[in-house]
């Protein structure tokens, strides 16, 4: 029930339901039907366009053929990490990559985040070991 010049009740939403899975905004549906069966004519003449030399055709095309990559891979020497203590070995070479240039400190960020979850994968295996042996030692 609403208050006197409200709309709806604090705390509710006039669509409890939300909007179905799957379903899609009326732009895009006028858009559908517009392009329907377009599709490989206006393929083909962006790569006509492109032939000839129109530089937006061009880059259209080039950026659906050969996407930028937004990662690229990297080499540089880390050292195993079988325990909690080989973390700061891992820790320093990704520094010393960092400071040498092998690694952009976003790259750095992003391994160090792995090897994060390295470290609690290990940590966890760890704990699991040692509940069994308490559990083992109780019987």
């Amino acid at each position: 029930m609403r208050g006197p010049g409200k709309q709806f009740e604090k705390g509710t939403t006039g669509n409890p339901g939300g909007r179905p899975k799957g379903s899609r905004n009326r732009a895009t549906l006028a858009l559908e039907q517009l392009l329907d069966g377009e599709g490989n004519a206006i393929v083909r003449k962006a790569v006509e366009l492109a032939k000839d030399g129109d530089g937006a055709a061009l880059r259209l095309c080039m950026d659906r053929l050969l996407p930028a990559r937004k990662d690229r891979t990297v080499s540089f020497e880390l050292p195993p990490i079988e325990t909690t203590a080989d973390l700061p070995r891992a820790t320093s070479a990704l520094l010393q990559a960092v400071a040498s240039g092998d690694l952009t400190p976003a790259e750095a960020s992003d391994i160090g985040k792995a090897v994060d979850a390295h470290v609690r994968a290990i940590e966890a295996a760890d704990l699991h070991q040692r509940l069994l042996r308490i559990e083992a030692n109780q019987q």
